[in-house]
């Protein structure tokens, strides 16, 4: 049995310590069993961390370790791809994100650091114009971009649109849970989601034996928002769980877009809202998100002749940089932080330079590419 893992499991089990504060011991610490290890007096410390967290990680550990061990045998048991925010395979995009789980658990066969990510959300009473919006959405998308994964969350109206069109384009799909994953809900979902395991994944960060209870609904959205590059809300009342995802994803830096609705329809009012509130940007079709995010294709006419720099030297870490970008192109910054270990406030300014130079491309959603 995976001894890290174990311990990996056993803190996020421990009632009153937050993903937040497991990422500020692991800073202190530098790793998860050491954290177990550590008397009172250190603990007590780390910045942040005080007496009532302390007393429940003292308190709590050998229950969460009882939890841990069994669930261990259930990711076992299901080949359940855990991944812990340390990981190399931890979704980049999410990493970035103060608040994101510090656990996860995949199952399926998505790699969530390759491609493009785009979350598809909006209201559980999808209406048919709805539908056609969320369906030729997909599958014109499809058309030009064979590496974007569309995520949602496997719930009535336009999740399942998405899912369901998704598959049928030929993508991959990620369905984010809101409970462990001994179960589907809502059941109705089950043979979409057998399918998205084969075409890519069901992600959730919480242990199996977890109810679909109502926060974790509101909590998994952050979830969709962190690992995406855009989010599209297609239809939405002016409350809901895609206008607490699109707030989140504007929180986290992401391209947000709706599609634009009749005044006065109660499943339009919220996308309304947030083009009018400059929340989102108006779009009528997969092109306008296309060319907003930088991911047209360019053919013939059409396409941009970048004019070869002459005589220009470069420096050992611009060509690590250019052969970093080439593997993974479009690449994130977070994306290439990690590649070349190095950290944000050097990289930054480095990228900015060369985009300077010509010898890069800066995209929508801090992507970069090679002039």
């Amino acid at each position: 049995m995976n001894t890290q893992l174990i311990y990996q499991i056993a803190l996020t089990q421990i009632k009153g310590i937050g993903d937040i504060t497991i990422k500020t011991l692991l800073a202190h610490v530098g790793n998860v069993e050491e954290i177990f290890k550590q008397n009172k007096k250190q603990l007590m410390e780390i910045p942040s961390v005080g007496a009532y967290i302390v007393s429940q990680l003292f308190a709590g550990k050998d229950e969460a370790f009882r939890h841990a061990e069994k669930e261990c045998e259930f990711i076992l048991k299901n080949n359940i791809t855990p991944l812990f925010f340390t990981d190399e395979n931890y979704p980049f995009r999410l990493k970035e994100c103060l608040d994101a789980p510090a656990l996860l658990y995949s199952k399926g066969n998505q790699n969530y650091n390759n491609g493009k990510f785009v979350g598809v959300v909006g209201t559980r009473k999808i209406t048919a114009y709805g539908e056609k919006l969320c369906s030729e959405l997909i599958k014109d998308l499809a058309q030009h971009n064979s590496d974007i994964t569309i995520v949602s969350g496997l719930a009535y109206g336009v999740d399942i649109c998405a899912h369901k069109a998704t598959l049928e384009s030929g993508l991959n799909t990620v369905g984010v849970l809101a409970h462990g994953l001994d179960r589907i809900y809502p059941s109705s979902h089950r043979s979409t989601a057998t399918k998205m395991i084969r075409n890519g994944s069901l992600l959730t960060e919480y242990v199996s034996g977890t109810n679909p209870d109502a926060p974790n609904f509101v909590q998994r959205n952050r979830i969709v928002a962190g690992m995406i590059d855009a989010l599209v809300v297609i239809e939405s009342a002016t409350k809901g769980g895609a206008l607490i995802t699109a707030e989140c994803a504007n929180s986290y830096n992401r391209d947000v877009f709706a599609f634009p609705g009749n005044i006065g329809n109660e499943y339009s009012g919220g996308c309304n809202a947030l083009i009018k509130q400059n929340k989102a940007a108006l779009i009528e079709c997969a092109t306008d998100l296309e060319k907003m995010m930088g991911w047209e294709e360019r053919t013939g006419a059409n396409r941009k002749t970048v004019q070869p720099l002459l005589f220009v030297e470069l420096t050992d870490i611009e060509k690590k940089i250019i052969d970093a970008i080439k593997v993974s192109a479009p690449a994130h910054i977070n994306q290439l932080s990690m590649k070349l270990e190095m950290p944000m406030s050097k990289l930054s300014p480095l990228l900015i330079e060369m985009e300077f130079k010509g010898l890069l491309q800066c995209l929508p959603g801090n992507l970069y590419k090679t002039a």
